[in-house]
């Protein structure tokens, strides 16, 4: 049975806490909900939820402060995080400064007054998004190639580069270590090429892991020895972002990419 999704509301007020508290209920949605601080560092580290809901607590700057506290945390950083301010109207003496809203890293930022079920339908929304990341390991030993991958996935919410490669050997342990959901496998590389390099990758690691192989040339010879290799896919370099972005997707559902169409132009 799949776990149950698990939100931190850190708010104090109780009408508010209640409300949207039913509505994640509605949602499948386990709440947890912090009027202050030290109940919300306790839930954080004893539970970990898959996403924490800032709102507003008094002193003014508290919230602020347990932002911040979940950033510097090594377990804890990564939990996504959406804001929600008090009503505008009441700003000078609630919710958050407007140097601490310059500086916080958080997915989604809201103000009061606002439906609960509209909130929880975007808490929702958000944590399927993380749910859905698609892992990816780029090999390729040009560093220019590399940098523009990653520069064009970084963009994208659902997907997550675990990791780079500059040859072939490299890519192997690897994949092996991190378990990627997807690899971009160049087919030229010093020490192994990518070719030898997936045939490794598919004896040893069976489940999981699908690779698209990157390649500069067109022809059916490179298409042909990616596929009996055990290569999902045949990306050309030169390929527009959308086809790369797209094939990558396709392959992170387990979907052979372009409907067993190469990506070659």
């Amino acid at each position: 049975m799949e776990k149950q999704r698990l939100v931190l509301v850190v708010d104090d007020e109780g009408e508010f806490c209640a409300t949207l508290q039913k509505e994640l209920q509605e949602l499948g949605c386990e709440t947890l909900i912090a009027a202050n601080t030290d109940q919300a560092r306790h839930m954080a580290i004893s539970r970990r939820p898959d996403l924490v809901l800032l709102g507003t607590i008094m002193p003014r700057g508290e919230a602020f402060k347990f932002h911040q506290w979940l950033k510097r945390s090594p377990i804890l950083k990564d939990i996504p995080q959406i804001i929600v301010d008090a009503a505008p109207d009441k700003h000078l003496i609630r919710g958050w400064r407007r140097d601490e809203g310059m500086r916080i890293e958080a997915v989604e930022y809201y103000c009061k007054p606002l439906k609960p079920a509209i909130l929880a339908s975007s808490i929702w929304k958000q944590m399927a998004l993380e749910k859905a990341e698609i892992k990816v390991l780029i090999a390729d030993d040009h560093a220019v190639v590399r940098e523009g991958i990653r520069t064009l996935l970084n963009l994208q919410k659902d997907m997550y580069i675990v990791g780079e490669a500059t040859n072939g050997a490299e890519a192997v342990n690897k994949t092996l270590e991190l378990l990627p959901d997807v690899v971009l496998m160049d087919i030229v590389m010093p020490e192994l090429d990518g070719i030898e390099a997936t045939k490794q990758i598919c004896s040893r690691c069976r489940e999981g892991v699908r690779i698209l192989m990157l390649s500069q040339y067109d022809d059916e010879q490179n298409m042909a020895a990616g596929s009996e290799a055990g290569a999902m896919g045949f990306i050309s370099k030169k390929s527009v972002s959308d086809q790369l972005l797209e094939a990558v997707r396709e392959a992170g559902r387990g979907t052979k990419p372009g409907d067993n169409r190469d990506y070659a132009n």
